[in-house]
């Protein structure tokens, strides 16, 4: 069994398998080919990779293997016909990506797609692992950018009183983002849509943010349900307003397979004081900040700073890198019987719970998108999207 792991492209600094990794896929009976160059841009140099066992490769040859493991969806250059793809493709923001494999025949997993609640999928669940570096680096970008210090500070001068952080949204990131800011002895608050966070962003350190007729507007799956424009603009006008006097605000916001919901408009950020930093997470996917640009950190008229820096992840490439090789190595061992790579209809990680099942999710399966020239018959949603 053989693996190919590509370089990524240009504005991606992770790689997908880590040298680290080599030693549980050499054991599950994998031979790992890696692309010349591919984890350099993440601290993982071609010498470590051959030290561990992996072989150093032309592009050609590691595309060349059955299996192929990355980060970004790579284009299906060099792919051939029944090789297991395994990445993020985004296939509700990409439909492409997904009607290629299915032309190619080409069987694609997409790991955003992964049924996150099942027990067995916490190991393999890169939405977690790279969300919560994500949630840790916006605080730290924030508070590089804040013209203040964080903590309450007594000195001889004068006492510092400690900077207030906004987090809005509480899912990994937010939760993240709440204990970092905590930890670096700013006052916290944080909002989220579903009722029941109160509790998780308590236990981190923050003080939940209440909105008159907030209710559990959590979906099936674990994502937060999209809402009405009224509830919307109620929850924004009351989180800003307690974000008018904050030192950092930042965003979580995002909606699965949907660009993110604007939670701070431009009329909020006029309102808020100068020297305010404002992180968007999800500046990649539209920005939860009507002001945000994409790419880039802006200053207002007014002072506020606006932190569109994407792909968050990507700016802690090497441990990034460490985690994302942990998801996928267990996954694609789990995937290994009596030396052959087995795509299962029996697997709930590969094609989701079955109906019954408290974590069944109508509609949707699980990181298997499609095989042998068709889309996989639980996908009934992202279906619709393709046609």
């Amino acid at each position: 069994m053989r693996i190919g792991v590509p370089k990524e492209p240009e504005n991606e600094s992770r790689v997908a398998i880590v040298p680290g990794s080599m030693k549980k896929l050499t054991k599950a009976g994998f031979e790992v080919l890696v692309e010349k160059g591919a984890g350099i841009n993440a601290n993982y140099s071609d010498s470590q990779y051959e030290e561990l066992g992996a072989k150093i490769v032309s592009r050609k040859e590691a595309l060349e293997c059955e299996n192929i493991i990355c980060i970004n969806y790579p284009g299906l250059d060099g792919i051939k016909t029944g090789t297991n793809l395994t990445c993020v493709s985004d296939p509700f923001r990409n439909p492409q990506s997904v009607k290629e494999c299915i032309e190619a025949k080409v069987t694609l997993m997409s790991m955003d797609m992964i049924p996150r609640r099942l027990s067995r999928a916490q190991s393999m669940d890169v939405n977690s692992s790279q969300d919560n570096l994500a949630g840790y680096k916006a605080v730290l970008l924030g508070a590089a950018n804040v013209p203040r210090g964080i903590p309450m500070m007594t000195t001889s001068a004068g006492t510092v009183r400690p900077a207030k952080v906004v987090v809005m949204g509480s899912g990994v990131a937010g939760l993240q983002a709440i204990a970092t800011a905590k930890r670096l002895g700013a006052v916290v608050y944080a909002s989220d849509v579903r009722k029941s966070a109160a509790e998780q962003i308590e236990s981190v350190g923050g003080r939940f943010i209440e909105v008159d007729g907030m209710d559990d507007f959590e979906d099936e799956s674990g994502y937060a349900k999209p809402l009405t424009p009224e509830f919307i603009q109620k929850v924004n006008d009351t989180v800003c307003g307690v974000a008018m006097d904050a030192d950092i605000i930042i965003t979580t916001a995002r909606i699965f397979g949907r660009p993110a919901p604007i939670t701070v408009p431009t009329s909020a950020v006029e309102q808020f004081k100068s020297g305010a930093v404002v992180v968007d997470m999800n500046a990649d996917v539209g920005g939860n900040c009507e002001s945000t640009v994409a790419g880039e950190i802006i200053t207002t008229e007014n002072g506020v700073i606006i932190v569109g820096t994407s792909n968050l992840p990507g700016t802690l490439a090497n441990t990034a890198s460490m985690l994302y090789s942990n998801n996928l190595t267990t996954f694609i061992s789990s995937l290994v019987d009596e030396g052959n790579v087995v795509i299962s209809e029996e697997d709930d990680i590969l094609v989701g719970a079955p109906e019954g099942s408290d974590f069944y999710v109508g509609g949707m399966g699980g990181v298997l998108i499609c095989k042998d020239g068709e889309i996989h018959h639980k996908q009934t949603r992202l279906a619709g999207v393709i046609e």
